[in-house]
């Protein structure tokens, strides 16, 4: 019997790229083929996001069009895993026919049940039940990055109880991994030649909070900052509660430990905070800001923030666009607030139009945008260390994408080098020639 030929979508965040990498480790291991082309797939997996509703939309429009395979194609069967599953299973199993089987946030672990299932018996339509699943780093993983660079999840689910968000609801409770689970994973990335990885979860400061055997953030990085081959360390998802002043002393003594901080602060109006159930204060957000930037040398900051929460008042809004523009944050993301169905801020009565939710965004995004070239153009003339990510042809000549260490992959602007010396998944140090907003120009004097 030939193997079945797989394709597998992933939708979302770093977070669900990691779970997608396990369902296609796990279905690799039953000898499944796989295919990047959906309309020559047996069977696609269609990890889903919906965490807010731009992104339910996405989920729902690729269920649609990959499920008109069914009649064009090959596609004999779907499989819709993830966020959505786990949080509109009876809607999508009653409205959407089209899906043949739906696996929820906790399950997929047992996506080969579904997809490549040991014998012809049939199974379950659906597999959604309350997230405990954590994985490990014996979990067969298969990698969809080049191989210098990797995502590690940390911890699964979030404990927190922010009024906006329904991740504890679709994720379940904070899952922290055990650091030798960890250490392990990043050991074994970095003998097959992993140089850098991003540290994830939903929240990455709370890791070890629901353990009872000491593990901490700090404890975890000190173990990692010692592994043979890793170059940088990079900290994403650091909410600023449990952001410690060890934890910044740690970050600047340590050479591997990227001066990188990824920190949603979402707003700066303590009463909106309160609301918000962040349980900081405007007071406690500035001074956590000058403590980091006096402890970690050229550090880069990057944050999102929400403009729109129910009751947000213009004054409110004023008051965050002078944060934005005093703080001048290297990176910085706006959402508009989203209301969602089982969540606190959604049954609120004070809901902010979407036109106002717009131009609130729009005039924050502005000014980001000029503190962002402001910064940029600072590094013209200054010589950076990069790792090249890929290259690709441009008419006649190859042009090498990489990134500082003030660059997360994907979700930060690039460095583009002109240079054929230099090497995919190698640093090369260069000297910035010209910018933009987002982006950086280099030419490359060693390799």
């Amino acid at each position: 019997m030939s193997a079945k030929k797989v394709g597998l979508i992933s939708l979302g965040c770093s977070k669900n790229l990691v779970d997608s990498e396990v369902m296609l480790g796990l279905l690799g291991q039953k000898g499944c083929e796989f295919t990047k082309d959906a309309s020559d797939a047996e069977i696609m997996v269609i990890n889903t996001c919906a965490f807010i509703e731009d992104s339910k939309k996405e989920s729902i429009d690729t269920i649609l069009e990959i499920a008109e395979l069914k009649k064009t194609g090959k596609l004999k069967k779907l499989v819709v895993t993830g966020c959505l599953a786990q949080r509109y299973k009876a809607e999508l199993e009653t409205e959407m026919p089209e899906i043949d089987h739906l696996v929820g946030t906790g399950e997929f672990q047992h996506i080969a049940d579904f997809v490549a299932p040991a014998n012809a018996l049939p199974v379950a339509k659906s597999r959604v039940g309350k997230p405990s699943y954590v994985y490990d780093y014996a979990t067969p993983r298969i990698s969809t990055l080049p191989k210098h660079t990797a995502y590690v999840k940390i911890a699964e689910g979030c404990s927190r109880t922010c009024s906006f968000c329904i991740i504890p609801k679709l994720r379940g409770p904070g899952r922290s991994r055990s650091i030798s689970s960890i250490v392990q994973e990043v050991q074994n990335l970095c003998q097959s030649g992993t140089k850098e990885i991003h540290l994830i979860a939903q929240d990455l400061t709370a890791y070890g909070l629901d353990r009872d055997d000491g593990a901490t953030l700090e404890s975890l990085l000190r173990e990692l900052r010692g592994i043979d081959g890793l170059l940088w360390i990079r900290l994403m998802y650091n909410y600023p509660m449990y952001f410690t002043d060890s934890l910044i002393q740690l970050i600047a003594e340590s050479p591997n430990i990227c001066n990188y901080l990824d920190m949603p602060l979402q707003h700066i109006d303590s009463s909106l905070l309160l609301t918000m159930r962040r349980k900081i204060d405007e007071q406690a957000t500035r001074q956590l800001l000058r403590d980091i930037r006096s402890g970690i040398p050229n550090v880069t900051l990057r944050t999102t923030l929400i403009v729109g929460f129910p009751g947000e008042t213009k004054v409110q809004f004023e008051k965050l666009y002078d944060f934005v523009e005093e703080n001048e944050f290297d990176r910085l993301g706006v959402f508009t607030y989203s209301q969602e169905e089982g969540t606190g801020a959604g049954m609120m009565k004070n809901q902010v139009s979407q036109r106002v939710k717009n131009q609130r965004r729009d005039k924050i995004m502005k000014l980001q945008q000029k503190i962002s070239m402001r910064k940029n153009q600072h590094w013209v003339g200054e010589n950076v260390r990069v790792l090249i990510d890929r290259e690709v042809r441009q008419k006649d000549q190859t042009i090498f994408l990489g990134r500082t260490e003030g660059q997360a992959l994907d979700i930060d602007g690039q460095v583009f080098i002109s240079h054929q010396n230099a090497k995919v998944g190698e640093f090369t140090d260069t000297k910035i020639t010209s910018a933009t907003e987002y982006d950086l120009y280099a030419d490359a004097f060693t390799s």
